[in-house]
């Protein structure tokens, strides 16, 4: 192979994409999101350290921090949106929240009837 063929064919990093066409973001994204993270992290934190809620909303305002913190490491992080790989992530993910969904209420209706219908009941103790 001669040189100049050898140099045709050379790839330097800047020419290299892996042919992605879509945005690796930013410093400036990647430190919203990181800001973002620790928020929603250190909020949660706060609100069980300091037991400022019942226990309840404790629970459910930390579920709901959770999610947000998905949705946030999902387009931070992991760059999706309706456009990155041709919609086919988004499509990816919402298949994936769906069977998330039926397996969790399906666990939990299951562990529900088992307690109802398999738990002994408080007259026995007459019976004897």
């Amino acid at each position: 192979m001669s040189v100049d063929t050898h140099n045709e064919h050379a790839v330097t990093h800047d020419d290299h994409h892996h042919g992605d066409d879509h945005d690796h973001g930013s410093f400036k994204s990647y430190m919203i999101g990181f800001l973002l993270s620790v928020v929603l992290t250190a909020v949660p934190f706060w609100l069980v350290m300091t037991e400022a809620l019942a226990p309840q909303t404790t629970g459910l305002v930390i579920t709901a921090f959770a999610v947000v913190q998905i949705i946030v490491h999902m387009i931070f992080f992991l760059h999706m949106n309706h456009k990155s790989e041709g919609g086919w992530n988004m499509l990816a993910l919402i298949f994936t929240i769906v069977i998330v969904v039926i397996a969790v209420a399906g666990s939990v209706w299951v562990m529900y009837h088992l307690n109802v219908n398999m738990m002994p009941t408080h007259d026995m103790q007459t019976m004897g």
